[in-house]
């Protein structure tokens, strides 16, 4: 199909009010990595340990304590004052970021297909120097993009609270890591130690850093996980003049809970790919594959049939409906690529989820690696 004949059917089904969109996170179903934590790991000693800790604590605010104005993904910004006190700077986070992609199999041709088809976007909590980076490199509109901004340069810290962040620094890594119990729904069902590190990490971040100079990043860098990704998703709504119930939406982890229950909610098509165990327990299609293929597979049925093909061909997900249902250049790229066996991809139910949360999960770092 020509550009132009793309944009007029696109006029069309807008006005028809059946305009299908395509939105996708970035890290996990477009790229390998975690941006955030491969920049902490780079510039700050022991920031792989740094990182993992207060991923946790993240998870712990997000998901557990629901602390008023805080949202998943806000791990992005409490690590920013220790990359500013090791001397990051923007320029070399961006040449940093640029040096070390690592596309998942497929994502470029994925993204360049599924463009061809419907109008598409990426919604990502990862900075927008990696995010430039990596729109370059598949060649994908950035002005289609959400991303956490960031101008760490104007952030100017003195030589003494460069020494405090450090001092903090090296009390943050001896923390033991959190353990967040199965279904915790408050503090009061964590073991004391781990209470006492939670408490320890809101003085540091709330009461210490907060009255720094750096603390500026606390209140001024606003990552878009959460509710900020739901946020973006209700924006492309609006700009292109879809309803949610025909908006695909691929995720893979806690920043993508709220955009999952947005779309789902409004009868939406809702995709994990290879994601953690929140991404399971919000998301309809669970998709446990090394290639992007298979999302080019399900965003072209989706296009053409909408979410009820969609959940037709995932409950018969078997070569006979695949050559029947599946665009016929994709089922041969499938049959190329998996001559044996394709992907799973299963829908997500109360019989099947605890399985799929486990089997995801670990098919995830089999993907990405252990640290993610």
């Amino acid at each position: 199909m020509t550009a132009v004949a793309l944009q007029l059917e696109q006029r069309t089904l807008q006005a028809e009010g059946t305009q299908r969109v395509f939105i996708t996170d970035c890290e996990g179903p477009i790229s390998k990595n975690d941006n955030a934590y491969e920049l902490t790991e780079r510039f700050v000693p022991n920031g792989d340990t740094l990182f993992a800790l207060i991923s946790k604590y993240d998870d712990v605010q997000a998901d557990v304590v629901k602390k008023p104005g805080y949202k998943a993904g806000d791990t992005l910004k409490l690590v920013l004052p220790f990359l500013r006190a090791f001397g990051a700077t923007d320029e070399e986070i961006e040449k940093f970021s640029a040096r070390n992609i690592l596309l998942v199999p497929g994502a470029k041709e994925t993204l360049q297909f599924v463009r061809s088809v419907m109008p598409s976007f990426i919604v990502s909590t990862s900075y927008q120097q990696y995010i430039q980076a990596l729109c370059s490199a598949v060649d994908f509109p950035l002005e289609n993009v959400y991303c956490t901004e960031l101008n760490l340069d104007k952030y100017k810290i003195s030589k003494e609270e460069r020494r405090e962040l450090k001092r903090l620094e090296e009390e943050i890594v001896t923390m033991p890591m959190i353990k967040i119990p199965e279904n915790a729904i408050s503090i009061s069902g964590f073991s004391e130690r781990d209470r006492q590190t939670i408490q320890r990490l809101d003085e540091i971040f709330w009461k210490k850093i907060s009255s720094m100079e750096s603390g500026r990043m606390l209140r001024e860098v606003n990552p878009i996980g959460g509710f900020e990704k739901a946020n973006a998703v209700k924006d492309i709504v609006k700009k292109t003049g879809c309803k949610l119930c025909n908006v695909m939406y691929v995720g893979d982890s806690i920043t993508d809970v709220q955009s999952f229950q947005l779309v789902r909610k409004n009868h939406g098509l809702t995709v994990s790919f290879n994601g953690n165990s929140y991404a399971i327990r919000e998301a309809e299609v669970a998709v446990l594959s090394e290639n992007t293929v298979v999302i080019s597979v399900l965003a072209d049925v989706f296009h053409r049939l909408g979410k009820d093909g969609v959940v037709q061909l995932v409950k018969d997900w078997r070569r006979p409906a695949l050559k029947k249902t599946a665009d016929p250049a994709l089922y041969e790229r499938m049959l190329e690529l998996y001559p044996k066996s394709f992907p799973r991809v299963e829908l997500i139910t109360s019989n099947n989820k605890e399985r799929l949360m486990k089997e995801s999960t670990a098919f995830r770092k089999t993907v990405r690696g252990e640290a993610i």
